[in-house]
């Protein structure tokens, strides 16, 4: 879940955020879970707001989420392409 959440973060610009809610099927529980944790490791920025009376709850990739979702991406091209020891 966390690899599809930063992937839909990724394709943004730098300042654009999304609002999660009907984009990944997981439960609000779930959801939330998973952006603490990307959220505690420095990789989403995230905004909690009312629009109307409607809460909703918008991420953003930060600097460094960006940057660790890239090398992580780096990493899957490198082993698919054969490269390393293996």
């Amino acid at each position: 879940m966390r690899p599809k959440i930063m992937a839909a973060l990724n394709v943004l610009a730098p300042n654009k955020a999304l609002e999660f809610k009907n984009l990944v099927a997981a439960t609000d529980g779930n959801l939330g879970a998973h952006l603490d944790t990307l959220e505690r490791a420095g990789c989403v920025a995230i905004e909690k707001l009312f629009v109307g009376k409607q809460p909703q709850t918008r991420v953003k990739a930060t600097r460094a989420g960006r940057r660790a979702f890239a090398d992580r991406v780096a990493y899957l091209r490198e082993i698919l392409d054969g490269g390393g020891d293996g």
